[in-house]
Formats: C-alpha cells, sequence, structure tokens
C-alpha cells in the first residue's frame, strides 16, 4: 500500500479507532481490509475540522467516483457500518470499497481489490464534505 497523509478529525480517529477494536473482536473474514484501514490511520495527520481541505474524502463524504475502465460515474457516501445502505449509495469504511477511498484526494486515483483483480477509480468530485460545510459532528 502505498503511503499517503490522511487528514482526520480527532473525533473521526476515536470513533474510527473503536470500530476497529469492536470488528476485530466480531469480525472473523476480511481482517485485510482492518488491517488498512488501521495501517492508513496510523500515518493520519489529526487536524482540527475547520483545516482539513475541502478536497479530502473524510467520513460522511458524498463522493463521485469515476470508473477508469469504463469512465461509469459513481456516486457513494463513505458512512460508518450502522449507516451503511447500498441501495442509497451509503458505503461502510469498512468495505473494501470504504476503505480503499478514505483520505483521498479530488483528482487522485485509488485501486480496489475484487475478486477478479484491481478496479481503478478517480475522485472525480466532492458533492458534500462535512467539515467543508461545518458539520463537525457527523
Amino acid at each position: 500500500m502505498s503511503m499517503r497523509t490522511i487528514y482526520i478529525t480527532q473525533y473521526d480517529l476515536e470513533r474510527l479507532n473503536q470500530l476497529i477494536d469492536e470488528a476485530e473482536e466480531s469480525i472473523s473474514q476480511d481482517r485485510h481490509y482492518l488491517e488498512k484501514l488501521e495501517e492508513e490511520l496510523s500515518h493520519a495527520e489529526v487536524v482540527p475540522p475547520n483545516q482539513i481541505p475541502d478536497n479530502v474524502v473524510t467520513m460522511n463524504s458524498k463522493v463521485c467516483l469515476v470508473d477508469q475502465e469504463n469512465q461509469e460515474e459513481k456516486i457513494l457516501t463513505l458512512v460508518f457500518p450502522k449507516d451503511a445502505d447500498i441501495s442509497q449509495g451509503k458505503i461502510s469504511v469498512l468495505a473494501p470499497i470504504g476503505t480503499a477511498m478514505l483520505g483521498y484526494r479530488t483528482g487522485s486515483i485509488f485501486q480496489w481489490d475484487v475478486p477478479a483483480g484491481k478496479k481503478h477509480f478517480k475522485v472525480s468530485k466532492i458533492l458534500y464534505q462535512p467539515e467543508a460545510a461545518g458539520d463537525y459532528h457527523l
């Protein structure tokens, strides 16, 4: 995994660390994604919510992604597992694509491992980021 800076608020960092702790106790499979998330968070730069760049995918951000293979757009909101609902485009941070997109910036291309290989998505635009909107406790 390439090293990149994830900007995160102390509030989200605490909630994600708690989520990882709880998931490690109950999840027997897909530990690989928990480990990836844990690794990303260990290198996170904790900043006040009003200092997170508005072009970074943070928790509860609504993002337009473009599949680099077929140029198809996908709108997803990165949420905590309890709020996940794929029919509404709400993807859990513990889902492979959720873990993969956390912390990327507009214009960045990230990789998502799927059973058939790897998919590449570009963060086309951030349609909503809580911190940029002043919603610091979502």
